[in-house]
């Protein structure tokens, strides 16, 4: 299949998803080797879970399909241009390929955008509308992260 195919896949997917009611207007596929691995629509309103989103189901799917966390040797074909979460999940699945068709402009036209949080994000901690508290560490003697060092050196 050619790029066009597989991103007409990711918008028929997009397009019944939003027909049958059961998410927002986004459909993904994750492509290894010229074959599909992964299928994602946005089930947000469907699981009431605001972080199904196409993109992130196609990538769990891939990642169990082939027993792996690393995606680098895939292509993403998502409907729309992906949303910070998403982004930042594409990242670390470290796919280096990313299509997509409706754009953010797009997608903000239609009350759909995220130009919101990108601004949050892009903003100093102490700035941001959602607080960021730290707190001070228990004293005790269960240290995560020295755990995770030691069991990786």
């Amino acid at each position: 299949m050619s790029h066009e195919e597989y991103m007409k896949l990711a918008i028929e997917l997009a397009y019944d998803n939003t027909k049958n009611k059961n998410g927002k207007p986004f459909g993904a596929v994750i492509v290894k080797d010229g074959e599909i691995v992964a299928k994602g629509v946005n089930d947000v309103l469907k699981t009431h879970d605001p972080t199904a989103h196409a993109e992130l189901l196609a990538i769990r799917q891939a990642c169990r399909t082939l027993g792996t966390p690393d995606l680098s040797d895939c292509e993403l074909y998502a409907s729309g241009e992906p949303c910070p979460m998403c982004l930042s999940a594409i990242y670390w699945a470290n796919l280096k390929h990313v299509y997509f068709s409706y754009t953010a402009q797009e997608e903000e036209e239609i009350g759909l955008g995220t130009k919101y949080v990108y601004q949050e994000i892009a903003l100093p901690i102490e700035q941001r509308d959602i607080k960021l508290i730290k707190l001070d560490k228990y004293p005790n003697e269960k240290n995560p992260f020295a755990l995770w060092e030691e069991k990786n050196k």
